[in-house]
């Protein structure tokens, strides 16, 4: 590794012509150059004006967005935050009650449905990646092979199960669990459809790590939940946030599992069903939508921005030696 280390910066790597670019440093002076740099530029702008065009309409009277496009607000520009208040406290266009109870179910619902899957599908990686037993790569191809199946035919069966249970003529198979009115439905749904996914990746990052690193903890002793908690977890951190991330905010935007699971009860139901009804039966109001979406955007920002230091923080001690 030392003499690999030693070689000067103009040796061609293994495998390599000399005079040739390396892949990575060819890749990044492609998106380097002002071409690219200007596109990237139009692809944010774009990117940002529907975010920008429904923070307008939130703050924006109902009759102004009723009669004119939100970009007239910066020529006769007139604004209030009776919108957001009628959304948190009111409810409005015949719903009763505010967003606020919507917004802690919704807490109740992202919170566990992202961290039960992170833990499970770490645990279920390691031990598919480093602890070798019989029928462990046919085990680690069926979980893979699960990604094909569509969540929509599975929703009816799983609330079948939970209701009713499951049973085989008059023998119970799997006996009724009643967990309708509660958040253990939507938790146990999003968990099951993103385990398959989030073993995979995580199995795919935790299998590259040293297996000198492995051996060693071994050789020391250390146990196999030793070498998870102490070795793998903190090496694992950038893959850890990045599923964080994209599971929190799939629960989090998601509507169909929330109906079908939690049935649109106020006591369970997440806030998604609650912007759903502010649109009423014909599709109006347009600035009491836009106002609860926008608050709806606050919480996966802060949960995006505060994962991304550490998933930027992950990167970076990965990258630097001693």
């Amino acid at each position: 590794m030392s003499e690999q280390l030693a070689q000067p910066a103009t040796e061609p790597a293994p495998g390599e012509e000399r005079g040739t670019v390396p892949p990575v440093k060819a890749a990044r002076k492609a998106f380097s150059n002002p071409i690219a740099s200007l596109l990237m530029i139009v692809v944010t702008v774009l990117w940002t004006i529907p975010t920008l065009g429904l923070l307008v309409t939130s703050i924006r009277p109902k009759q102004d967005v009723a009669t004119t496009g939100w970009w007239e607000f910066f020529a006769h520009p007139d604004a209030t935050l009776a919108n957001y208040h009628t959304v948190l406290f009111e409810g409005g266009f015949g719903v009763s009650g505010g967003l606020l109870p919507y917004l802690v179910n919704s807490l109740a619902i992202s919170v566990p449905a992202t961290v039960f899957p992170l833990v499970l599908a770490a645990m279920a990686a390691y031990a598919l990646a480093w602890v070798k037993f019989r029928g462990s790569d046919v085990l680690f191809f069926v979980i893979f092979a699960l990604q094909v199946v569509p969540l929509q035919m599975a929703l009816i069966p799983l609330l079948q199960l939970f209701s009713g249970g499951a049973h085989l003529g008059s023998v119970t198979i799997v006996p009724s669990f009643d967990l309708s009115g509660t958040y253990a439905p939507v938790w146990l749904a999003h968990t099951m459809f993103a385990l398959p996914l989030a073993i995979f990746l995580l199995h795919n990052f935790i299998a590259q790590l040293p297996r000198d690193l492995m051996e060693a903890a071994v050789v020391d002793g250390a146990s196999h939940f030793k070498i998870f908690r102490s070795i793998v977890l903190p090496l694992c951190t950038p893959a850890l946030a990045s599923f964080a991330i994209f599971q929190f905010l799939w629960v989090w935007n998601d509507l169909l599992v929330a109906l079908t699971f939690a049935g649109g009860t106020p006591e369970v139901a997440p806030m998604t069903v609650r912007l759903a009804q502010l649109t009423g039966s014909f599709g109006g109001r347009w600035e009491l939508l836009t106002a609860g979406a926008f608050l709806s955007l606050i919480v996966p920002l802060i949960v995006f921005f505060a994962l991304q230091r550490y998933f930027v923080r992950g990167l970076l001690a990965g990258s630097v030696k001693g």
